[in-house]
C-alpha cells in the first residue's frame, strides 16, 4: 500500500482501510511463501515512506506548515487556520500514558523456532512441528523508574514475548529473576507505590533506596527472595542480551486428549549471562541512560543477532507441592535438581524496529494472551495480573481497540461480536453481530477443544473451598529459598549482594526500619544480617536458626562460568596522537575486530584513526581497556596534564576499568602505563606483552568477563 501522506498511524489505519488487506480482520493470516506468516510484510503494510512526497494534513490535502496564518505581518495568528490547529492538536496529543510499571524499555522482532514435535506436551500450534517458525516481538524492561529513566538502575528486568502464532497471540509476561515479591495480585499497589518516588518531593527516582521501600520490604517477608537476587548481578545485567527470562509463574501445558502438566517457562540466553558491577553501573546511568537499549539495537544492526532458548520444566499436578513448597506461590522457584530444563526451541531477535512508539510503546502485553495448549494456573498472583494487564491496556489506550493497533494484531485472524468503540479499523461485514444467529448462517461459529481448534481449559481442573480472604498455609515460609539462593553463589557474589543491601539500607533514615530489616535477614541467615549490621551502626540480633540449611543449587550464579560468546564486546584502545602510537593502535583495533570486538580508539583529539577523545571516554564505555604502545606518556608527568581532558583521565579510565574487574592490558612499553596506576602485570586479567600475546589475553580474559578475584570480601582486612 501507497500512501501519498504523512499520516499518524491512527489516520492511516482510519483513512486506508478500503486499500489496505487490514480492512478485512482475515486478511490477518495470509502467508508468505513456505506457508509461514511473513510478519515484516504485515507491518509493512502500515508503513508510510515520505520520500519524494508533498507535506500534507491529516485529510490528505497538500500544505505548508511552517508558518501560521495572521491578521497582517504582526498581526493575532486568526483560528480559522485550520493547518496550524491540526498541527499543534496532533503534538499536543502525541503521548499515550506511559505504563505504570516496565515504562522504560526497548523491544525488537525476531523468529521463534521450534526443535521438534512437542504434541506430547501441549497441542500449542507453534509447538508442534520440528523447524517451525513463528514471529515473536521482545520488550525489555525495568519496573520502577519511569521512561526517561537509566536502563541500568538496579532493578528486576521485565522479559516480554509475544508469540504471533497461526492460532492467536501467546504472551510469555515474565521477568530477569524467577521469582516476584509477593504472592496474591491484591498487594500490587502496595508494592508500587512503596518502591515509587516519595509523593511529597517526588524523589528518588528508579530507586529503592529510601525508607518507604525498605519499610514494606522488612514488612511484608515474601518480598526477601526477590530482593536477594535484585540486589545480586541480575539487578545489573551487562546487557539484556546478557540475561535470562522467566515466565515466574507456573502455568500448564495441556496436550490435545486433555493430559496436563505444570510448567515453568524460561529463557536462556546464547550469549551467556553477565553483569556489571554496582559503581560501574552507577557511573553508566550518568553517563549513558540509554546503554542497554544502544547496546540491544547495536548488536542487531552490526549482524550480530542475540538469541535464547526456550526451555521448560515440567511437573505432574499431583506433585505441586512435592518439593517442600507450594508452585502456584510466585515467590518461590523450582530447582533444576527438581525438574531438570527440557529445551524446545530458539528464539533469535533479528530486525529493530521501525518506529519506537508504534511498536515498542504501543505493544500491548497481556498475561491472558493465551492459546491452545496453554492453561493457568490457580497461582493468586497470576490470576490478578489476568486483569490488572487488560485494564491498564484500556486506560492507556483509551479504549477497548488497542488489539487492533498493528504491532497487536493476531496473524491468525480475527472474527467475532465485538464492536465499535474508539479507535476501530475494522468494516465489519457481517451485520449480524450477535450468537445465535440464523440469518448469519451461526457465523463466526464456536470453537472447543474437538471443533475448530479452539481454546479449551484442563479437563478436570476444579476448585472448590470455603471462600475465604487468606493465604494458603502451604505459602508460608519465605526464609529456606532466599538463603538457597545466597548459598549458591561464590563468595565474592555473596559480598555483592551484602554490600547492595548495605548502599540501600543507609539511605533508610528510620531507625525501626532498619532494625526490622535486620531482623528479617537475620531469619535468611545471622552472617548476612551481622555484616550488614556493621555498615548501619546497629547490633546484630542473635541466630534464629529455624530456616538455617546449607543446600545450594545450580544455574543461579552469574560469573561462575565462561561466555560462550565474545563478539560485540568493546574494547577500548587508549592512545595518543604523539609520535606512533597511533599506528599502533591501528594494528591492534584491526586484529582484534577480527573476532567480532567493537574497537574504540581513544586520543587526546579527534584525528585520523581517532574515534573518541579522552575528554568523552570513560571505562563504562568498555569490557577491556588496553594501551597502545607508545601511550605510556599520558599516563604520567607533563603528559597526564592536557588542556584537552580532565586531569588524569587517561589513567581514571584504566584504573576503574581494573577496579571494575575488566579485562586490562599494554603493549610493548605501554606496560609502564600499568606500573603507573599501580596494577601488577601477572594479575589475573591483566596482559602484557607483545600485541599477539596481548591480543589472545584479551579475547580469553572477555569470555571471564569479570575478575573477581580484585574485589574484597568481608574478613581480607582482618588483623592476624
Amino acid at each position: 500500500m501507497r500512501v501519498n501522506a504523512l499520516l499518524p498511524l491512527s489516520g492511516l489505519i482510519g483513512t486506508a482501510l478500503a486499500a489496505c488487506p487490514f480492512a478485512d480482520p482475515s486478511a490477518l493470516g495470509r502467508r508468505a511463501e513456505g506457508g509461514e506468516v511473513d510478519a515484516r510484510e504485515r507491518l509493512k503494510e502500515v508503513e508510510v515512506d515520505d520520500n519524494g512526497q508533498f507535506m500534507t494534513t491529516d485529510f490528505g490535502g497538500n500544505v505548508g506548515e511552517q508558518f501560521s496564518l495572521k491578521a497582517g505581518g504582526r498581526g493575532s495568528t486568526l483560528l480559522e487556520d485550520f493547518i496550524f490547529r491540526q498541527k499543534l492538536q496532533h503534538f499536543d496529543h502525541e503521548r499515550i500514558p506511559e505504563r505504570v510499571v516496565h515504562a522504560r524499555g526497548a523491544g525488537a522482532h525476531g523468529i521463534f523456532t521450534s526443535y521438534g514435535d512437542w504434541s506430547n506436551i501441549t497441542a500449542a500450534s507453534f509447538l508442534g512441528a520440528e523447524g517451525k517458525q513463528t514471529p515473536v516481538f521482545v520488550r525489555f524492561s525495568t519496573v520502577a523508574g519511569f521512561r526517561g529513566s537509566a536502563d541500568t538502575a538496579r532493578d528486576v528486568h521485565g522479559f516480554a514475548t509475544r508469540f504471533y502464532t497461526d492460532e492467536g497471540n501467546f504472551d510469555i509476561v515474565g521477568n530477569n529473576i524467577p521469582v516476584f515479591f509477593i504472592q496474591d495480585a491484591i498487594r500490587f499497589p502496595d508494592l508500587i507505590h512503596s518502591v515509587k518516588p516519595s509523593p511529597d518531593n517526588e524523589i528518588p527516582q528508579a530507586a529503592t533506596a529510601h525508607d518507604s521501600a525498605w519499610d514494606f520490604f522488612s514488612s511484608q517477608p515474601s518480598t526477601l527472595h526477590t530482593l536477594f537476587w535484585a540486589m545480586s548481578g541480575n539487578g545489573i545485567p551487562r546487557s539484556f542480551r546478557h540475561m535470562d527470562g522467566f515466565g515466574v509463574h507456573t502455568f500448564r501445558l495441556v496436550t490435545e486428549d486433555g493430559k496436563s502438566k505444570l510448567v515453568k517457562w524460561h529463557w536462556k540466553t546464547k550469549q551467556g549471562k553477565a553483569a556489571l558491577v554496582w559503581e560501574e553501573a552507577q557511573v553508566l546511568a550518568g553517563k549513558n541512560a540509554d546503554f542497554h537499549r544502544q547496546d540491544l539495537w547495536d548488536a542487531i544492526e552490526s549482524g550480530n543477532a542475540p538469541s535464547w532458548e526456550l526451555a521448560v520444566q515440567l511437573v505432574d499436578e499431583e506433585k505441586a507441592q512435592a518439593y517442600g513448597f507450594d508452585l502456584l506461590d510466585a515467590t518461590k522457584f523450582l530447582p533444576e535438581e527438581f525438574a531438570p530444563l527440557q529445551v524446545l526451541g530458539e528464539m533469535t531477535l533479528n530486525r529493530n524496529p521501525t518506529n519506537y512508539f508504534a511498536e515498542t510503546e504501543q505493544i500491548s502485553f497481556q498475561p491472558g494472551h493465551i492459546v491452545r495448549g496453554v492453561d493457568f494456573t490457580e497461582d493468586p498472583l497470576l490470576q490478578g495480573r489476568l486483569y490488572s494487564y487488560l485494564d491498564t491496556q484500556l486506560n492507556r489506550h483509551k479504549g477497548p481497540n488497542f488489539e487492533q493497533l498493528p504491532i497487536n494484531r493476531p496473524v491468525s485472524g480475527v472474527h467475532n461480536n465485538h464492536r465499535d468503540g474508539q479507535g476501530q479499523a475494522w468494516i465489519h461485514k457481517n451485520i449480524h453481530h450477535y450468537t445465535p444467529s440464523y440469518l448469519n448462517k451461526g457465523y463466526p461459529a464456536q470453537a472447543n477443544q474437538t471443533v475448530g481448534r479452539g481454546f479449551f481449559t484442563t479437563p478436570g481442573r476444579t476448585a472448590s473451598g470455603l471462600l475465604n480472604r487468606e493465604l494458603s498455609a502451604t505459602f508460608d515460609d519465605y526464609y529456606t529459598q532466599p538463603r538457597l539462593f545466597f548459598n549458591s553463589l561464590t563468595p565474592v557474589e555473596q559480598q555483592f549482594v551484602i554490600n547492595a543491601i548495605r548502599f540501600e539500607t543507609s539511605h533508610v533514615t528510620n531507625e525501626q526500619v532498619k532494625k526490622n530489616v535486620l531482623e528479617q535477614l537475620n531469619k535468611v541467615s545471622n552472617d548476612v544480617a551481622k555484616r550488614v549490621a556493621v555498615v548501619l551502626g546497629l547490633e546484630a540480633p542473635q541466630p534464629d536458626p529455624t530456616y538455617y540449611h546449607n543446600n545450594v543449587t545450580r544455574g543461579v550464579s552469574i560469573f561462575n562460568q565462561t561466555l560462550p560468546t565474545i563478539a560485540t564486546f568493546r574494547v577500548g584502545v587508549l592512545s595518543t596522537t604523539k609520535g606512533d602510537s597511533l599506528d599502533k593502535a591501528k594494528a591492534l583495533k584491526e586484529q582484534l575486530e577480527k573476532d567480532g570486538l567493537k574497537v574504540t580508539v581513544v586520543a587526546e583529539f579527534l584525528a585520523q584513526g581517532v574515534d573518541q577523545t579522552y575528554s568523552a571516554a570513560d571505562a563504562t564505555g568498555f569490557d577491556a581497556v588496553v594501551v597502545a604502545e607508545g601511550a605510556e606518556r599520558v599516563f604520567s608527568g607533563k603528559g597526564a596534564m592536557s588542556p584537552l581532558f580532565p586531569a588524569g583521565r587517561p589513567s581514571q579510565i584504566l584504573t576503574d576499568g581494573y577496579r571494575w574487574g575488566k579485562p586490562v592490558a599494554a603493549v610493548g612499553s605501554a606496560k609502564e602505563a600499568l606500573k603507573s596506576v599501580g596494577v601488577e602485570e601477572k594479575g589475573a586479567g591483566v596482559y602484557a606483552g607483545a600485541q599477539d600475546e596481548v591480543v589472545k589475553g584479551v579475547e580469553e580474559g572477555l569470555k571471564v568477563f569479570k575478575f573477581l578475584e580484585r574485589f574484597s570480601v568481608d574478613g581480607d582486612d582482618d588483623e592476624e
